[in-house]
């Protein structure tokens, strides 16, 4: 099988590189060596290819900065998508498989979305995911995939951990949003699954996936702080104050509850999820190895 992976130099893409199985060729390709922002690259270079599979792992994710720059993630998270999934239809029996998020949610329940659940982004990045969700199963049908995942983050990224880790060294004290509520899940999580679906011929629609357990970013920020001074990566364990998300506004509204209910991942997969902070150690070992 030959697999394309889009975002090969993101936190999925190189956990999914990491994590690839051994007789499984991959076409890894950054953002250097696919330019997404072209239509006519981008169904090239998979006409040129001819992948079984394609792994789109690339995304424009800054969500603040997406309010002011609608059109780029408007290229990236949908444009960029549809063209991919246009270019799959060229390729018989070739297969779309795209990382979408929570986003695509208000955060109005107080139980977890479920894939079927109504979708109602609240910011520009979350519409234009919702956008890419859109184009892979109007173009492909049974031929596309979407996994929703949230609360991203490895050992590298530009991401909440290593954000909390800077602040952390740098200041005794921090205050952190409590009130939005999610599941953390690591890019290693991710990649796994994906491997999984990406096997599955038949797999198609929209799926969700993050690592077990809830948390606010409180809670998150929290369990960095202790986790990093247990493993010597911290000095000090700082302390973490609960605040509001009116006490931190923001460009980009986001969801108060965006957790995920994967029922239905976990039982054609015959998984059992790792608790998220289980995970974090994981992550947090590996940064201090390095």
């Amino acid at each position: 099988m030959k697999v394309l992976i889009t975002g090969a130099g993101g936190q999925v893409g190189r956990a999914l590189v990491h994590a690839a199985p051994a007789d499984v060729e991959i076409v890894p390709l950054s953002r250097l060596q696919l330019d997404l922002t072209s239509e006519r690259t981008v169904k090239s270079v998979v006409a040129d290819q001819r992948p079984d599979v394609i792994i789109n792992a690339a995304a424009y994710t800054a969500v603040d900065k997406a309010e002011s720059e609608i059109a780029t993630a408007q290229l990236l998270n949908a444009d960029a998508v549809r063209w991919l999934a246009e270019a799959v239809t060229r390729v018989p029996r070739s297969r779309l498989l795209h990382i979408s998020t929570d986003f695509v949610f208000d955060g109005s329940q107080s139980t977890p979305y479920a894939p079927e659940a109504s979708t109602a982004p609240l910011n520009v990045y979350g519409k234009t995911k919702l956008a890419g969700e859109r184009a892979v199963t109007e173009v492909l049908g049974g031929r596309g995939f979407v996994l929703r995942t949230s609360w991203v983050y490895d050992a590298t990224g530009r991401n909440f951990l290593n954000t909390m880790l800077r602040l952390m060294r740098e200041k005794k004290s921090l205050r952190v949003v409590a009130d939005q509520i999610g599941s953390p899940t690591s890019a290693d999580s991710i990649a796994a699954v994906l491997w999984k679906f990406a096997t599955c011929a038949d797999a198609n629609g929209i799926w969700h996936w993050s690592d077990a357990g809830i948390a606010s970013w409180y809670d998150f920020a929290v369990a960095i702080g202790e986790e990093a001074h247990s493993l010597g990566i911290l000095e000090h364990q700082p302390d973490v104050t609960p605040i509001g998300t009116a006490d931190y506004p923001t460009p980009a509204r986001r969801p108060a509850f965006s957790v995920l209910n994967k029922n239905t991942t976990l039982e054609v997969l015959n998984l059992v999820p790792v608790h998220w902070r289980r995970n974090l150690r994981s992550v947090l070992k590996e940064i201090a190895s390095a």
